[in-house]
């Protein structure tokens, strides 16, 4: 929900009181239209020592109730150099970028992990070389060479056959945003840019048109 107050006037590919919403309508059209995984964010965290680190993950659910609530959600290795610092930090932060339609999306917020039967589903919707790669890989990790992994895929093969479970150590993470922008491209970098912001969850959305 929105604080009426606060909202500057929105119309066009920016009308929506619902940031999910329009989050949603937004990566609905790069299916149409942008040529590869529409999906894929620029996925921000930051190490113990105030490093940050950025990577290309995908993005697989955008989660809302329609009272406010909502999660970006993605799956990873629990054991990878991202998610230890997601556990460390609690935070994360992504971008959405599309350059068919000059548009992208900042977003900004906490994060918890996404641990039951929705991942286990996620899980269970993967191609079965995924699945046996998730138990292969240690990601993040040293690795001797290709043929190594390629011989633990084999062997999680021999295990688990064609129905391996979802490992222990992977799963999912639900950003809750306290900060989304929508920025779209203008004529002579004149852009629109729009920032939905709040202390935290199930507080209404300020929102502040910016300077390009």
């Amino acid at each position: 929900m929105t604080d009426p107050s606060s909202e500057p006037q929105r119309t066009g590919i920016f009308a929506g009181d619902d940031p999910f919403v329009l989050a949603r309508a937004w990566l609905a059209e790069a299916e149409d239209s942008e040529p590869n995984d529409p999906n894929a964010i620029a996925l921000s965290t930051v190490d113990a020592n105030g490093l940050p680190n950025v990577r290309m993950v995908l993005l697989k659910d955008i989660e809302s109730d329609g009272d406010g609530k909502g999660a970006f959600v993605f799956y990873t290795n629990y054991g990878s150099a991202k998610a230890q610092e997601i556990e460390q930090a609690g935070k994360a932060a992504f971008v959405l970028h599309w350059k068919s339609l000059r548009r992208q999306i900042r977003v900004r917020g906490t994060v918890q992990r996404e641990d039951g039967p929705k991942a286990d589903a996620y899980f269970a919707s993967r191609s079965l070389q995924s699945r046996l790669g998730a138990w292969a890989s240690q990601q993040s990790q040293p690795l001797a060479s290709r043929g190594t992994l390629m011989a633990e895929v084999a062997k999680t093969s021999l295990r688990f056959g064609t129905n391996p479970p979802r490992p222990p150590f992977w799963g999912g993470y639900r950003i809750s945003p306290l900060e989304i922008e929508f920025w779209a491209d203008g004529a002579f970098r004149l852009h629109d840019r729009f920032r939905f912001t709040r202390g935290h969850e199930g507080q209404p959305w300020k929102i502040l048109r910016l300077n390009p």
